[in-house]
């Protein structure tokens, strides 16, 4: 296959831009409908017994998307939620453009156009109601899956309506509800999809077998950038379902009439490699190659006042370091997808973030036209951005390409760590002043590390990809001045749950904290006392210091940051993060046990979430709930680390996650808004961090500056 890791990550460079871009229903509105149904969008169907279909366009990651899609169509097409169910939909012309899920961008940038669709159906069902009867539509009722007509107490369901319906033309313009008349969006609304979840219904791509399907194993070269030499498959081909060993692009790929006979063929493999330059790395060499970095002058990517000349000046400076590791995304289901290439079509079955994004490749790899391949989105095992990649994909098209017949190309749990696209690690030296009234002067913040922009190729400044929570620094400091460092590794980096927002406001917030207790402030305090009078813009986005303040004393309050007196051993810390790409603030408050020898252990956790209209609030808690849980376990455990070239983990068991018995109490509470929605799978991610090490510092008057924050010795979940 000639597509080389060079033009997929170009190519790949404008998936990130569709994270932000609005839902495109192109052509969807002229898909034709059957004879037995309604469909006046490629995304909803009726039929003549009343049940409605909708068609989800974004992959269900586990953040409910599917249910909240199928809430903002119902919710203007006033359907009976209880006959209402949800499909996913694929890379088929009907469905238009999937975009990307990503960013926490579902719900912002969709819902708007969803409602149209919901609302364009109820037009012409009102319509086709009235028709019937032969009286004006004013007069007409849609409600809960019917059409009444209240002055003669006549109604018909939206089954009996379809055939009339479906021969109106599409309102370009239909008017949408105003909000104080939702019945289904604002509430709690349980997943459509949980009960066949739970009680394994549900299809993952795993589960997918095609007959006369192979699976395929590949093995990597375990250096980044290393090449195959030369190989033997003498006694791979010996186990028993093992049909064939081939070179492919990214390794040697093992074929098996199974998956353990694909396995145990590629454990029998013997493989020389050309490893490369990259074979002497390792994460000591990273370090220093950071430091160096950092004495050079950086990118200013933020400037306000004159920090350097408003430093020397401040009556007491502090200063401190802190780094964030290479982290793996450790998806519960490890990459995996089927692939049936033929000569005129080629099937794909994948859990992917972007599907419509891997298609040019796919059309790359087979020869074939957009309109002769078909990606089937599958539910995924969790994503956090790693599934935006196409290089599984990739896999199982070249694999079924090679021997002739469907394959599945199945990764390995080792192989999910060591071949993963990283998220970047950093390194942080601030500086800040204050007065002698406590009052901060000056902040300088430098740090070095590499850009997930610049080692994909993407058509962006290399900073763009690095600056949330550090440029975007929401409180009001006179002399600010941010510099950002390159410093590019052969670690391939990519995007992971909240990017950089997963590493800056655990720098900034736990220096502010460092700058509060310098000042002999109480650090809510310190925070509230220096937000800004005023809304303001923090690079392209619009910040609300309204929206931040009442997050964080949402926060304290719940928690009794005043009032609540804690055990011996025991802190409280807080921290705040306005993930202004997807319109959503939120703070936390943690409460922290210090144990012997550096341990800690995280009690209670308080969040207060203002994410504009919550259209599911139970939603929105579980979202909160997930995105703590899943920051926990890195803030505690979690690292990638090289020696020899090699990543050192290959298993849970040196990349811990949490588990039941550490998760802590967990409170959300929804600020109530009436603002557009915003985006809740990433933003409850940030201030974890950051409150857990303000808690322990609390508890214990010493400082955590490094992810993760638990001693190597007890790293385990």
């Amino acid at each position: 296959m000639s597509t080389t890791r060079r033009d997929f990550l170009k190519t790949t460079g404008a998936l990130t831009l569709s994270f932000a871009l609005p839902v495109r229903l192109k052509g969807a509105a002229q898909a034709p409908a059957p004879a037995e149904a309604f469909e006046p969008s490629g995304m909803l169907r009726i039929d003549r017994d009343g049940t409605v279909t909708v068609w989800a366009t974004r992959t269900e990651i586990g953040q409910g998307v599917r249910t909240s899609m199928a809430m903002a169509i119902a919710e203007e097409l006033e359907a009976d939620w209880s006959r209402v169910k949800v499909l996913q939909a694929s890379t088929a012309p009907r469905f238009g453009d999937l975009g990307v899920t990503g960013g926490s961008q579902t719900t912002r940038s969709t819902t708007l156009a969803l409602r149209k669709v919901g609302a364009q159906a109820r037009e012409m069902l009102l319509q086709a109601a009235a028709d019937t009867w032969g009286a004006p539509k004013a007069e007409c009722l849609a409600r809960s899956g019917r059409v009444q007509h209240p002055l003669t107490k006549r109604s018909l369901d939206y089954g009996e309506l379809t055939d009339r319906a479906a021969k109106l033309p599409v309102p370009a313009e239909p008017p949408l509800k105003a909000a104080k008349d939702f019945r289904i969006l604002g509430r709690d609304v349980a997943r459509l999809d949980g009960p066949d979840i739970v009680s394994g219904r549900a299809q993952f791509a795993t589960d997918i077998h095609l007959p006369g399907m192979l699976v395929a194993s590949i093995e990597r070269c375990p250096v980044f950038g290393g090449k195959v030499r030369s190989f033997d498959a003498t006694a791979a081909l010996k186990v028993p379902g093992v049909k064939k060993v081939q070179a492919i692009s990214s390794g040697v790929a093992v074929f098996g009439e199974d998956t353990w006979a694909a396995f145990a063929g590629r454990e029998a493999l013997k493989v020389q490699w050309d490893e490369g330059p990259a074979a002497r790395l390792d994460s000591a060499a990273i370090r220093k190659q950071y430091e160096e970095r950092l004495k050079a002058p950086g990118k200013v990517v933020r400037q306000e006042g004159d920090a350097a000349q408003a430093l020397p000046k401040a009556a007491k400076r502090i200063k401190a370091t802190y780094d964030a590791p290479f982290l793996a995304h450790a998806t519960m289901e490890p990459m995996v997808a089927v692939a049936d290439v033929k000569p005129d079509r080629c099937m794909i079955w994948a859990p992917t973030q972007a599907a419509g994004m891997a298609l040019p490749f796919v059309e790359k790899a087979t020869g074939l036209k957009a309109g002769q391949i078909e990606i089937q989105v599958t539910l995924a095992g969790g994503g956090f951005g790693r599934r935006a990649m196409a290089d599984f994909i990739l896999d199982a098209v070249e694999c079924s390409k090679a021997a002739g017949a469907p394959v599945k190309a199945q990764w390995t749990r080792p192989d999910d760590f060591q071949h993963d696209g990283y998220r970047p690690a950093t390194l942080h030296e601030l500086e800040a002043g204050l007065d002698a009234k406590g009052q901060p002067v000056a902040w300088l913040h430098r740090y070095a590390g590499p850009s997930i922009a610049a080692s994909n190729h993407f058509p962006w400044p290399p900073e763009a990809t690095e600056l949330a929570g550090a440029a975007d620094l929401p409180y009001a400091i006179p002399n600010l001045r941010v510099e950002w460092g390159q410093s590019d590794t052969p670690v391939p980096v990519w995007f992971w749950r909240a990017v950089p927002a997963s590493f800056n406001p655990f720098v900034t917030e736990c220096f502010l904290d460092e700058l509060a207790h310098a000042a002999g402030k109480d650090p809510l305090d310190f925070r509230l006392r220096h937000l800004p009078k005023a809304p303001l813009k923090l690079g392209q986005h619009e910040f609300d210091p309204a929206r931040y303040r009442a997050v964080l004393e949402l926060a304290a309050d719940k928690a009794g940051w005043r009032k609540r007196k804690l055990p011996k051993g025991w802190g409280r810390g807080i921290a705040a993060h306005a993930y202004l790409d997807c319109g959503t603030y939120v703070a936390q408050v943690a409460e922290v046990e210090a144990k012997a020898g550096g341990g800690i252990r995280v009690h209670r956790v308080v969040c207060a979430v203002d994410c504009g209209m919550a259209l599911n609030p139970r939603n929105v808690k579980a979202q909160m709930e997930g995105g703590i849980a899943f920051g926990l376990s890195a803030a505690l455990y979690d690292e990638i680390t090289l020696k020899d070239g090699r990543v050192t983990a290959s298993s849970f068991s040196e990349h811990p996650i949490l588990l039941l018995p550490s998760m802590p109490k967990v409170e959300v509470h929804i600020v109530p808004s009436n603002l557009p929605p915003g985006g809740v799978g990433e933003p409850g991610l940030p201030p974890l961090a950051p409150a857990v090490a303000n808690a322990y510092f609390n508890a214990t008057g010493k400082r955590l500056r490094s992810l993760p924050l638990l001693p190597p010795a007890l790293r385990k979940a």
